[in-house]
């Protein structure tokens, strides 16, 4: 599960209720260590900690005294506040302060590339959106500059718990962050994942009950596990469901053609590509695919359609938009049709009109704004608030695309990605994502765990093809299909061989 910073705050008063005072700090400061030396490797080694003014200042101060009592050379630079701490963190302060093996270091101390790790312990959830001092400002820098590991406590320090931005020009970047009492959400989405590195949560030993039951989550295999049953011998392609796009005006073709060999390769048992301009004969490169005009087809209702790759915003274009809305397919609607309804609020009230968790919006950044009415920075700033105001104002589920792509339903629900790489950052994967989605939703008739499935499937894909040495840079769309499927047969595999897929803590 994901947390919000206002529902781990009240897990934390809650739970503090039952506890000895000073407790929960102890407990983080102790996780922690142990997180700090299994990066460490060997004894002896120095250690520099960065610590805050608040809690996080405290939680510092613990790992600095488990590390020194663990006999690793520990230096601390503290950046205290006028205002006085916590009673737990004075009582830290005060323990670390009387630990003979520590070394205290002025804070105006230019930290140099000598140390074995660092752990950054300056600010945590609680801080807002500020200009940090000049010295901290220094330190951050500097620090961000080392090549030893950088383990954040909490939260790296200048991130937003909650959205996963920016709170200030600068930021701790972190190649491992442990995070306390729950997973947050910022974390895993926007600059979180760049800034947090290796997440490890520790729960800090509180009891299951104080946890409440939240409506976000990381997205794994357990959530769509159902979808993916060995395929009978006794069937035909009839039994895999067809897939019917319609995009591909002219200058932007291969946008159908790669959603169209996606759908393919996931799996669908017939797959169309209807050209809203003219129609190739055939592809050569995958003849399987059937090429048609768009506009004389004949619309099956058992069909999914995806609309919106390539397609432009022609009268022909909004014609096939607003006749699709009406009509009982399921839709996934992508790029040009996402931007066509942007800009007609018929096509909103259409979409507003069909029967819920029939279509999927796939917006990148970009299309959102469009679709909200605001500036792509302020989509970037809140993605979770974006992602949700889309799937209520559009009656859809939403696939959000991005650095933790956020799939978001009416009633609120969140999901956030936990794969893929900077190698998606290249144009014709959403094409790619888009075709994955129809030909899920065709095998499977169920929108949600489709779109949840494509997202992961899509950037485990992604990250396979990383491992294999094939990317970030230069990995193209294309390069993504044929490894979307080995994902897809490798999950039937593992589910038919075990009989289930066990929901598992995911570290990027």
């Amino acid at each position: 599960m994901l947390y919000s910073v206002k529902q781990l705050r009240q897990i934390e008063v809650s739970a503090a209720q039952h506890l000895e005072s000073g407790a929960l700090m102890l407990a983080a400061g102790h996780a922690a260590a142990q997180v700090a030396l299994q990066l460490l490797h060997t004894p002896n080694q120095p250690v520099l900690v960065l610590a805050g003014p608040g809690n996080n200042g405290g939680d510092a101060y613990g790992v600095a005294i488990n590390l020194a009592h663990a006999g690793h050379q520990v230096s601390i630079v503290r950046h205290p506040s006028n205002s006085a701490g916590s009673d737990d963190s004075v009582h830290t302060l005060a323990k670390a302060q009387a630990c003979t093996g520590i070394t205290w270091l002025p804070n105006d101390t230019v930290l140099e590339n000598n140390y074995a790790l660092v752990i950054d312990g300056l600010f945590g959830t609680g801080l807002k959106r500020q200009k940090f001092s000049a010295s901290i400002q220094k330190h951050i820098a500097q620090i961000n500059a080392l090549s030893c590991p950088v383990l954040a406590l909490d939260v790296p320090s200048g991130l937003d718990a909650d959205t996963g931005t920016l709170i200030s020009t600068s930021a701790i970047n972190a190649s491992h962050t442990i995070t306390f009492i729950g997973d947050k959400t910022g974390l895993h989405t926007g600059d979180g994942r760049d800034f947090a590195g290796i997440v490890t949560v520790a729960d800090l030993a509180i009891a299951p009950q104080f946890f409440p039951t939240s409506n976000m989550e990381l997205n794994h295999p357990a959530l769509f596990s159902t979808l993916f049953q060995q395929r009978r011998q006794n069937s035909n392609k009839g039994s895999n469901g067809v897939v019917n796009l319609i995009g591909g005006a002219v200058g932007m073709q291969g946008a159908i053609v790669l959603a169209a060999r996606a759908a393919l390769y996931a799996g669908a048992g017939r797959v169309i590509a209807g050209f809203i301009d003219s129609a190739p004969n055939f592809d050569p490169v995958q003849p399987e695919i059937m090429c048609r005009p768009a506009q004389p087809q004949q619309h099956d209702p058992d069909h999914v359609m995806v609309i919106g790759p390539g397609l432009g915003n022609s009268i022909a274009s909004f014609d096939v938009v607003s006749r699709m809305l009406l009509s009982a397919n399921l839709l996934v609607l992508d790029a040009d049709a996402l931007n066509l309804m942007a800009q007609q609020p018929a096509l909103i009230a259409l979409c507003n009109g069909r029967t819920s968790a029939t279509t999927l919006l796939t917006p990148h950044p970009l299309e959102a704004a469009r679709l909200l009415g605001c500036s792509v920075e302020q989509v970037q700033d809140d993605r979770i608030c974006a992602a949700k105001k889309l799937a209520r104002r559009f009656s859809s589920i939403v696939i959000l695309k991005g650095s933790g792509s956020i799939i978001a339903k009416p009633d609120g629900s969140i999901t956030i990605n936990s794969t893929g790489n900077a190698g998606l950052a290249t144009g014709g994967t959403g094409d790619v994502l888009a075709g994955v989605c129809g030909a899920l939703i065709a095998q499977y008739k169920d929108v949600g765990q489709a779109a949840l499935a494509a997202t992961y499937l899509h950037g485990a894909a992604a990250d396979n093809l990383v491992r294999r040495g094939i990317g970030p840079i230069g990995l193209t769309a294309s390069e993504l299909v044929e490894e979307i499927r080995t994902q897809i047969n490798s999950t039937c595999h593992a589910l038919h061989k075990s009989g289930s897929i066990d929901a598992h803590h995911i570290q990027r």
